[in-house]
């Protein structure tokens, strides 16, 4: 059972590390928004970061934001740089959980995940870089499992809306679901919208890098999962416009959770393809042309260059230094349709074909930067008030395998995360 609970030497329920920076002021403002969620009733928690004087920014703009003058002073500030190893683990000895909002995490999240382990820290991040992800599964899993420290990625949007709807679906479903497909679309309002051009650097390095991901699967010596009922082809039409599939970690993560899923619980995998909305034929011809410059340039260090010293040229102004502004952000919401299909109880999956499907909607506000900071948060609350539901020990985990039997997705729902879902047989 994983240990949540503070002491003299480990005063803090939860350190944000990275609190500074453009996700982690949101994320900042989210816990302080949940402190009566944390273990009775009550949250301990600081801030970490390379400069005092920017976290005392953070938490005095906190502060203003949302009407809470004692985070001037009431919030312990720690100072913390991830090139000073001696730092990192002296935060570490301080927190039950690490909220690692520092990427991108192929350069700086390694160190934070190793200090965590080696000081007993659980720890919790947002990245969506499936290299980063399941490097530290191979290199970390086994040394997590002796320590008890859970490390669990990828809980912002990306991937806890996609996995968690996964296993809603499922749960819902009145048989054995066999294959699940997700369309993502986002919605802006009048003020339009953007991202941080920080998840652009870490899109790019990603592409520029995706070889070694190929290499680095080969090093798990996985056979490859079951495949029950019908195989799900690719397609690109769907809700009255066309599809992408989608270039995030849902699809990695997502099978990560449903390989631990069976070799822990024997469930049934379920086969997923990932999707995202593009509109009409214009924004197709759009993305086309942009995605064509984007994979020649990422070929090249010069073309690197570019592409990162000017993102909203490059991206036709989908991503920006500056990231959105708020009224951007309040005006902005995604959906996520899963449209699934499955076997009756009593019916043998081994024969014929699936005989029922089920349509879920999880729906939530601004995936970025007000979605991202709910799922970390509740991510955290969840292990800190239900350890006794997390996997028996610890490990390098998926949100999916962790917070299978927990009620996180209850918790979602209440912070506006909110899934939908009904059956269809056929």
């Amino acid at each position: 059972m994983a240990k949540v609970d503070t002491s003299s030497s480990r005063p803090y329920h939860i350190v944000i590390f990275g609190a500074s920076g453009f996700t982690g002021q949101f994320v900042v403002e989210e816990v302080a928004r949940t402190v009566s969620e944390g273990p009775n009733g009550t949250l301990k928690w600081a801030v970490a970061g390379r400069s005092r004087q920017k976290l005392d920014k953070v938490l005095e703009q906190a502060a203003g934001t949302l009407g809470k003058p004692e985070l001037r002073t009431a919030v312990e500030v720690i100072v913390a740089d991830v090139g000073e190893p001696d730092s990192l683990a002296a935060m570490c000895k301080q927190a039950v959980i690490v909220l690692d909002c520092v990427g991108p995490y192929r350069f700086w999240g390694e160190p934070v995940v190793k200090a965590c382990v080696e000081n007993g820290a659980h720890c919790i991040d947002i990245c969506g870089e499936p290299q980063f992800l399941e490097s530290m599964q191979l290199n970390y899993d086994s040394q997590a499992a002796d320590k008890g420290v859970y490390i669990v990625g990828a809980c912002g949007f990306d991937s806890i809306p996609a996995d968690m709807g996964v296993l809603y679906t499922r749960d819902q479903f009145k048989g054995t679901l066999t294959a699940l497909e997700s369309f993502l679309t986002v919605s802006t309002g009048p003020e339009g919208g953007s991202i941080n051009d920080g998840t652009w650097k870490s899109a790019i390095y990603g592409f520029a890098d995706s070889g070694k991901l190929r290499s680095l699967r080969k090093k798990f010596g996985h056979k490859p999962l079951p495949v029950v009922g019908s195989k799900i082809k690719r397609r690109y039409r769907e809700l009255c416009q066309y599809a992408v599939p989608f270039m995030g970690a849902d699809p990695s993560v997502v099978k990560r959770s449903q390989r631990f899923l069976l070799e822990e619980h024997q469930e049934t995998p379920v086969q997923y393809g990932a999707y995202a909305g593009v509109g009409g034929v214009a924004n197709i011809v759009k993305m086309l042309f942009a995605g064509m410059m984007f994979w020649f340039l990422v070929k090249f260090s010069f073309g690197q260059d570019l592409l990162i010293k000017y993102p909203e040229f490059f991206s036709f102004g989908l991503f920006s230094k500056d990231g959105p502004t708020r009224k951007q952000m309040e005006g902005s919401s995604f959906k996520f349709a899963f449209y699934g299909e499955g076997y009756t109880e009593g019916q043998d999956p081994s024969q014929g074909r699936p005989n029922a499907k089920i349509r879920t909607l999880v729906q939530g506000p601004e995936a970025g930067y007000v979605a991202t900071p709910i799922a970390m948060v509740q991510a955290a609350i969840t292990i800190l008030n239900e350890p006794t539901a997390l996997p028996k020990k610890g490990g390098v985990y998926t949100p999916g395998a962790t917070f299978a039997k927990t009620k996180l997705v209850e918790r979602l729902n209440k912070h506006g995360i909110q899934p939908i879902s009904s059956v269809e047989v056929y």
